[in-house]
């Protein structure tokens, strides 16, 4: 019996590979390119699985052109980047990888609304550029975190992950859901987006991209959040109006705002980098050595499993 073709769209730890090729016909691009969708279906054409990223757009056309795919294995929580509901007419599964990066994202959003919060990328290019040539009583002076009303959008795993950290300062967490969630421990749950943005003095989003969340925080919700408050974003481009941001950070409105995730990423609206009170980091929030490694490994599982007639650990839709 012939062992499966799987089409792996990105490089992954060079250990991996090697134990994924001696479980299956593996097919492989070569580095890190960005693909039209005729080259991704010359990749994936013939292949009964697929491992892939969020940058693959894995749609009705790329089913109909490779019909021999049975698993769409994506390297990530989000699958926005997936037609879900045509793999499931066409009887694709579709697998994600939670789990193994919520303790990480969530270090990591705390380390985006620190930075924004206390101004270190600013002071740092201050030093750096020679700029620090005595003291005063309010140089670079940020804002406490300590106390402060955290505001959660979005509580899933990551949320409330977020939301413990957060008891560790002795905030106020308040969090917006569709519905209250039996994971936000002493979190208050505060039913509208309005309300929400109204008492934080730190936003966190968190919450997957889709239509109803396109653009969620536009200029009429960035208006009403507390003037000087700080916006981070470790959700998905696209929930936030970048253009809108930005004129709310021009205009004074706001402190600051933390993003690792961008509207059409890796491109990203220029007027970004020429701001002081933006802190930009490029879609990192899960990336440490070891959840990166789990973040693969548990695609590649998934993706095997469904390959040998097994459930897969973690399929959507």
């Amino acid at each position: 019996m012939s062992l499966p073709i799987v089409a792996l769209t990105r490089d992954i730890f060079p250990d991996q590979i090697d134990a994924l090729a001696a479980q299956c016909q593996l097919r492989q691009s070569s580095g890190d390119q960005a693909y039209s969708q005729d080259e991704l279906i010359a990749l994936l054409r013939g292949a009964d699985g697929v491992i892939c990223t969020l940058r693959e757009t894995i749609n009705a056309q790329v089913l109909d052109a490779c019909p021999t795919i049975k698993v769409v294995s994506n390297i990530a929580v989000g699958y926005n980047n997936i037609d879900v509901a045509a793999c499931k007419a066409r009887g694709v599964v579709v697998t994600n990888t939670p789990d193994v990066l919520t303790q990480t994202t969530a270090d990591f959003a705390w380390a985006l609304l620190m930075a924004a919060a206390r101004r270190i990328p600013q002071a740092e290019r201050f030093l750096r550029e020679g700029r620090w040539q005595h003291w005063r009583l309010d140089q670079m002076a940020g804002k406490d975190v300590h106390g402060a009303s955290l505001g959660i959008v979005g509580m899933g795993r990551i949320g409330a992950a977020v939301a413990a950290r957060a008891m560790g300062f002795g905030m106020n967490v308040l969090y917006h859901n569709r519905t209250p969630s039996l994971d936000a421990g002493a979190a208050q749950y505060v039913p509208e987006l309005d309300g929400l943005l109204a008492r934080a003095d730190f936003v966190v989003l968190v919450v997957p991209y889709n239509a109803s969340t396109h653009h969620l925080m536009n200029a009429e919700k960035l208006a009403r959040m507390k003037p000087d408050a700080v916006l981070v974003n470790i959700a998905r481009g696209g929930v936030v109006d970048d253009a809108a941001l930005i004129a709310a950070l021009k205009a004074g409105h706001l402190h600051s705002a933390a993003l690792d995730v961008f509207e059409n990423e890796p491109a990203l609206n220029q007027d970004f980098l020429s701001l002081p009170n933006v802190v930009l980091s490029p879609h990192i929030a899960s990336s440490s050595v070891a959840t990166r490694r789990a973040m693969a490994q548990l695609a590649i599982n998934n993706c095997l499993s469904v390959l040998v007639g097994k459930a897969a650990r973690n399929p959507v839709g």
